[in-house]
């Protein structure tokens, strides 16, 4: 295809994108397109894999607010899959969006030279909200990128070149957030990685101990110990009380690196800000992401305690890295006002009590449908519902996506479908998503014979 002709064809693109009001030949033509890409030039598997959306057509998202995403039709889904996570402040949250519009209004990306003010300001705001005396500031653009920064810090900081990770963990596709990644489906295809990975039992604070004890014994020096305060893609599964504070005794008493990732539970979605607040720990690095950049702008990034910045980061400032996109200013802009958003409107309060509403609904439905669910579990607005089998599980999210209310599996569990509504989300929304599950509940025991 020539030039001129790419032009044409983005022509047509661009003015769907600025129409107020799309034609039904135009909303037929966008659907008829998103299938064909997405098979020719995304990636001929994405359709197979989406199997709760598999209904007779293509439902192609155009606009979204509040707890709630539209078709191009005019479909209506409540969010409860809420991006994994990313919109707990809401869709579109208007406060968020006008922000981020008057930003751009004025300068979207930084020169990389001159001094960029809003990723000082937003520097301050994440030390000022987080716990003990995490202070110093890296921002990324991704999740797995923000764990690639967390890992080569504690490098840097301990002089240690070993990882204790944990099964089930999930940290991240690339290279070295896959190495410590607890799932055999992601990890086996890219053998080998980062060699000097040992993962122990997730929960079990004396595995860790072991592990590091052990490595210590045969000479080796370990550089951190990395753990989901609570594990997401493993299926929303919570530690008992003491897990945390167990291993930061553990890093203390070895002189490890102790990094949280709390990209998926920090920014309220558990009931606190962060979820190590709720045992009261701080780790030495911490990562966040997610819900961050208010879901309007993707921006990521690592806080660490001050020890851990060395002379040799002061010395070389880009030696951690030097993402070309990392804290510009119109992301920056999005997280200050999220941070605004959250702590104005308390938000971890309100995850906290619609969590304990949505449990309650979800765990009646488990008493009900006992042959089909096997447990409900998690805290906040991170919830999962595991089934008796994954295609059960499969069943009931393609029955929820009929009747409106989206959710989806979790990377590591497929037997699990996730709960990650927005904190905005209306009792009455709450009501009618449980009301939908038991209907969808009540015809996949049927389907199967449970």
């Amino acid at each position: 295809m020539g030039y001129s002709e790419v032009s044409k064809d983005l022509e047509k693109v661009l003015k769907f994108i600025h129409s107020d009001k799309l034609t039904d030949k135009e909303k037929e033509t966008i659907t008829n397109d998103t299938v064909e890409y997405f098979d020719k030039y995304v990636s001929p598997g994405w359709l197979k894999y989406r199997k709760s959306v598999s209904t007779n057509s293509a439902t192609v998202e155009w606009t979204d607010h509040d707890s709630i995403c539209e078709g191009l039709y005019g479909e209506e889904f409540i969010d409860c899959l809420g991006g994994f996570g990313i919109y707990t402040c809401g869709h579109r949250n208007p406060q968020i969006m006008d922000t981020v519009k008057a930003q751009l209004d004025h300068q979207a990306l930084h020169s990389q030279e001159l001094l960029d003010p809003l990723r000082g300001y937003l520097a301050k705001a994440v030390a000022d909200i987080t716990p003990g005396d995490l202070k110093h500031c890296f921002f990324t653009n991704g999740g797995a990128e923000a764990v690639e920064m967390a890992l080569k810090l504690a490098r840097i900081a301990t002089g240690g070149r070993w990882y204790i990770s944990t099964v089930g963990a999930f940290h991240g596709k690339s290279m070295g957030a896959i190495s410590m990644g607890g799932k055999n489906t992601y990890r086996v295809p890219y053998t080998p990685m980062v060699q000097q990975v040992q993962h122990v039992e997730y929960g079990n604070a004396e595995d860790t101990r072991k592990a590091i004890r052990n490595l210590i014994a045969v000479g080796e020096k370990v550089a951190a110990v990395i753990v989901e305060p609570i594990q997401g893609e493993a299926g929303i599964i919570v530690p008992s009380d003491g897990y945390l504070k167990e291993l930061r005794e553990i890093c203390d008493e070895y002189n490890v690196a102790l990094i949280f990732d709390e990209i998926q539970t920090g920014m309220g979605r558990t009931g606190t800000m962060w979820r190590c607040e709720y045992e009261g720990v701080t780790p030495d690095i911490m990562t966040f992401g997610k819900a961050f950049g208010g879901g309007i702008m993707p921006i990521t990034g690592i806080i660490c305690r001050p020890q851990m910045w060395t002379q040799e980061l002061i010395d070389n400032p880009w030696l951690l890295g030097s993402p070309t996109f990392g804290g510009n200013p119109v992301c920056c802009a999005a997280a200050l006002a999220t941070i605004k958003f959250m702590v104005d409107n308390d938000i971890p309060g309100e995850c906290s009590r619609k969590g304990v509403i949505i449990k309650e609904g979800l765990e009646k439905l488990k008493a009900k449908y006992p042959t089909v669910i096997d447990d409900v579990r998690g805290t906040g607005l991170m919830l999962a519902v595991e089934f008796c089998r994954s295609d059960v599980g499969y069943s009931v999210a393609k029955g929820l996506f009929a009747r409106g209310v989206m959710t989806a599996g979790t990377l590591v569990n497929a037997k699990c479908i996730r709960f990650e509504p927005a904190a905005v989300i209306t009792e009455e929304q709450i009501a009618a998503v449980i009301e939908r599950m038991d209907e969808a509940l009540a015809d996949t025991k049927a389907e199967f014979g449970l």
